[in-house]
C-alpha cells in the first residue's frame, strides 16, 4: 500500500518538469529566436530570396537550375548539387559558350564575372561568384536580349 502512494509523488514532479521543458524548449524558445531573426535579419530569416522585377526567382543560398546556353551554369561536380557558387575560373571557362550563344563579347562577359566576384576571408579559400547573382548581372548589363529567355 505504501508503494502505491509514493509512486505518484515520485513521478509527478518529473512529468511536470518534462511538460514545462517541452513547452519552453519546443515552443517558446524557437518562436523567440524566429522573432529576433525576423527583426534583425529579415532577408536571411526568409531564405535570402532574390527578386527580379517584383517576382521571386530563387534563393542566393541554393543553386538554381540554369540549363540554357545563354546563362552561367552552376557546378555539376558538387556533391549535393545545391551549391550556389562557382569558382571564378569555372565562370571564365563558360564565357566562350555564352559569347557564342548570345553574341556578347568575351571581354564584356569577363568584366561581368569580375564585377560579381566575391572574396574569401583574408588569404583562405579561392574567389567565387554566385551563379544566380551573376546571371542577374548578365541580364541587367546586357539588356532584353538575354532577359526574354529568363522569364
Amino acid at each position: 500500500m505504501n508503494i502505491k502512494r509514493e509512486l505518484p509523488q515520485n513521478y509527478g514532479p518529473a512529468v511536470r518538469l518534462a511538460v514545462i521543458s517541452l513547452v519552453i524548449c519546443g515552443l517558446v524558445f524557437p518562436l523567440v529566436i524566429t522573432g529576433f531573426a525576423q527583426l534583425i535579419f529579415p532577408s536571411q530569416a526568409n531564405g535570402s530570396l532574390v527578386q527580379f522585377h517584383g517576382k521571386t526567382i530563387g534563393s542566393s543560398l541554393i543553386a538554381q537550375n540554369f540549363s540554357l546556353p545563354i546563362f552561367f551554369h552552376p557546378r555539376n561536380d558538387s556533391a549535393s548539387g545545391v551549391d550556389p557558387d562557382i569558382t571564378v575560373q569555372d565562370a571564365y571557362s563558360q564565357i566562350p559558350r555564352i559569347a557564342s550563344a548570345t553574341g556578347i563579347s568575351a571581354d564584356k562577359l569577363q568584366q561581368i564575372v569580375d564585377q560579381n566576384q566575391e572574396g574569401t576571408f583574408w588569404i583562405f579559400g579561392t574567389p567565387y561568384v554566385n551563379v544566380l547573382e551573376l546571371n542577374l548581372a548578365l541580364i541587367n548589363q546586357t539588356g532584353s536580349s538575354v532577359y526574354k529567355n529568363f522569364r
